[in-house]
């Protein structure tokens, strides 16, 4: 018995995110829709790794979609996308949309305000169908890879499926245009189609694994073979009559992979590429096996999954994988914890079956029976889209409140005496003095405001070409370069502040993870190729370049390796020295095991602090090298950062660090006060006569407010 879905497009379609048809052909197919969903929420709950469930919905969804699909243009000679797109967005809308809008008011209710810019944007890329690549794009983004997993990340599937509803119906209609025009069977057009897509997708997914797999793992690109492979699937599995004796083990071998798949790949293997054929074929194998006469069999893998309990929960898979997520990572926000007890797994997983089921009775008991009268496409689409434009505009307003909330705290932070930032320290007793007003900048929105302070002008992880952009004046007799990764990036407002008032030129080279310094370097515990290609550009740049001074980093911190200087770091200096140029060799900065805006927001800001000594030498390590070049100047700041041996998370009013460790934009600006003496005296100028310093200006204003 073939698997189908009756009625073709303008029937009831069936797919691994969307409630089943009541009359079924395949029940396995169903109870194979419930062990996918298990094993997700089952794999993410107590072991956080890779499952194998998305890639089983993948291959399911190109399975019965196709097979509906083909059989509509056999029957009607054409595929009614109206139809079919307005039944799919009824079916997978308002689920969808009472999940999101719960995210956004349990967000409200229990996050910190430092995720909500995060979990709207999320929101609303989620609700849209491009999630995976709102994912995609901030898994690139070095200086946002900290941030925590947010409660819709799991909609990157449907984003993924959501785009295979929209390319499918056009690729099979263009496939049989094709036919008609040959004189060719439609099905075997849209066979040899559909296995050209298989072949590009599965090619391309092993090369972007291999070289970008974080952002592999979001890419419909590298995904998209799945559901070709199920669509290829759907046109020759009626030619599939395996005799008992492999059908049988053939399924039941299918199943138990499928099972162990999270304990064999879980985190070990890049993922997508060659990793995710183990769950896909495992599906298959369990589809084939169910092809033919096999309900009466009771020692078949199929009579298992057609039981009625795993049909039952097969048809609660959609609801039970939209919820297990946020709920989870609510559990894991009040508990404070990075991963569930046993007992905490089963409460997460039994709030996530009772909110299944409930948005499944509020959905098919509620909506649908109230639209059962209501035919045709526009019905349809407005019985879907009611849902989801009330969540987009929730998170429209949610958004204009922020940032009404932001332009205050902007408005406020113009007072140097009341966000004095890192100048609090030029006057004794100042920072007991401060007025008590909200922290600057806004923990909602620091991490966008900074990284968008610089994004145009640093190298990615992936980039190999040098990335320069100048400030200042161009016509200037002075020129100095900020070079090396995040954390030499993170001074640049300071710099700027600093060249800008002494009509300097700045010149910016950075690159995420890279340090500027000659030799090999890794990241993630792999060759860091990209970085070591950036640093030979990097020198031919500044050869070309020639300006008078180089600003850098003088060591590397770390919470794990302590603090000390690459011998790298010392060759490159040597370089420079030979080239002719300065160097500015600052210190590098503390970091936190945690993430401060959050700290900020559970609480009094006076308890985000760290112990210096948890990620920063006793004394620079810079100081006992013997083989440092005459051209190196070094710089040390800790006393701005760190009082008695503890660094500060909030200093003058001001957010340190926007994360655990890069400063915020606006405390980078405060250093400015403080960076210019020891920088003018490391570079051998002076300011103009009768001009005052930063640091002699900030003190005058105080001064003059006291008095």
């Amino acid at each position: 018995m073939s698997a189908s879905v009756r009625g073709g497009v303008s029937g009831p379609v069936i797919s691994p995110v969307t409630p089943p048809v009541r009359h079924r052909h395949r029940p396995d197919i169903e109870g194979l829709r419930a062990v996918a969903a298990l094993l997700i929420a089952v794999y993410h709950i107590w072991f956080g790794t890779v499952s194998g469930g998305v890639d089983v919905f993948l291959l399911l969804t190109g399975f019965l979609i196709t097979g509906s699909l083909v059989r509509a243009l056999e029957r009607d000679g054409r595929i009614a996308f109206g139809a079919f797109w307005a039944k799919l967005i009824k079916r997978l809308f308002p689920a969808g949309a009472v999940v999101l809008g719960a995210v956004l008011a349990m967000t409200y209710l229990f996050f910190p305000r430092s995720q909500w810019m995060s979990v709207i944007e999320s929101v609303r890329a989620a609700a849209l169908y491009y999630g995976n690549w709102h994912l995609a794009l901030d898994s690139v983004d070095y200086m946002a890879e900290n941030s925590a997993a947010g409660p819709v990340q799991h909609f990157w599937s449907l984003a993924v499926q959501g785009q295979f509803y929209l390319l499918w119906p056009l690729l099979i209609t263009a496939a049989g245009l094709v036919a008609a025009w040959a004189g060719l069977r439609m099905r075997s057009a849209v066979l040899v189609a559909l296995g050209a897509v298989f072949a590009a997708s599965f090619g391309y997914s092993l090369w972007i694994t291999s070289t970008e797999p974080v952002w592999a793992y979001f890419d419909t690109g590298a995904r998209l073979w799945e559901l070709a492979l199920g669509g290829v699937l759907a046109l020759v599995i009626h030619r599939v009559n395996l005799p008992s004796f492999v059908r049988r083990p053939a399924g039941w071998l299918g199943l138990i992979a499928l099972i162990l798949c999270g304990f064999v790949i879980g985190d070990s293997l890049p993922y997508p590429g060659y990793a995710s054929l183990w769950p896909t074929l495992a599906a298959l194998l369990v589809i084939v096996a169910g092809a033919g006469e096999e309900e009466n069999d009771r020692f078949s893998v199929g009579r298992l999954l057609g039981t009625r309990p795993l049909t039952w929960m097969g048809g609660h898979a959609y609801t039970l994988f939209l919820w297990h997520w946020p709920i989870l990572i609510v559990h894991l926000e009040l508990n404070e914890t990075d991963r569930p007890t046993l007992a905490g797994g089963l409460l997460v997983l039994g709030l996530s079956f009772v909110a299944a089921l409930a948005t499944s009775w509020l959905i098919d008991g509620g909506v649908t029976r109230a639209t059962r009268r209501l035919r045709g496409p526009g019905w349809s689409l407005a019985a879907g889209v009611i849902f989801i434009v009330p969540v987009l505009v929730a998170g429209a307003l949610w958004n204009q409140s922020i940032e009404r909330d932001r332009l205050l705290r902007l408005e406020l932070s113009s007072n140097p005496l009341a966000y004095p930032g890192a100048a609090v320290h030029l006057t004794p007793g100042m920072a007991e003095g401060l007025p008590d007003l909200p922290i600057h900048p806004d923990t909602t929105t620091v991490v966008k405001d900074t990284i968008a302070q610089t994004r145009d002008c640093n190298a990615l992880v992936a980039d190999t070409e040098v990335i320069t952009c100048e400030f200042g004046d161009p016509d200037s007799d002075y020129t100095i370069v900020l070079a090396g990764s995040s954390h030499a990036r993170h001074w640049f407002q300071a710099l700027r502040a600093i060249t800008e008032r002494h009509d300097w030129r700045l010149v910016t080279m950075t690159k995420n993870a890279c340090q500027f310094a000659s030799g090999e370097q890794t990241y993630r515990g792999d060759p860091y190729t990209q970085c070591s290609e950036w640093n030979e550009e990097a020198m031919r740049e500044l050869t070309a370049l020639s300006p008078d001074a180089v600003f850098t980093l003088a060591s590397l911190t770390g919470r794990s390796a302590g603090e000390r200087v690459p011998e790298g770091f010392v060759e490159r200096w040597r370089e420079l020295d030979r080239m002719g140029i300065d160097v500015i060799a600052v210190r590098d900065t503390p970091r936190f095991g945690f993430r401060v805006p959050e700290c900020v927001d559970r609480g009094d800001s006076s308890d985000c602090t760290a112990p210096q000594s948890e990620s920063m030498a006793e004394t620079p390590p810079f100081k006992d090298l013997t083989n440092v070049p005459h051209n190196t100047r070094f710089l040390d700041m800790t006393d701005y950062l760190c009082q008695d041996g503890v660094c500060q998370g909030v200093i003058g009013n001001q957010l340190v660090f926007y994360d655990s460790n890069h400063f915020s934009y606006a405390f980078s600006r405060s250093l400015a006060v403080v960076l210019e003496p020891p920088l003018l005296d490391a570079v051998g100028r002076a300011v103009p006569t009768g001009e005052p310093t930063l640091f002699e200006a900030a003190l005058a204003l105080q001064e003059g407010e006291h008095s």
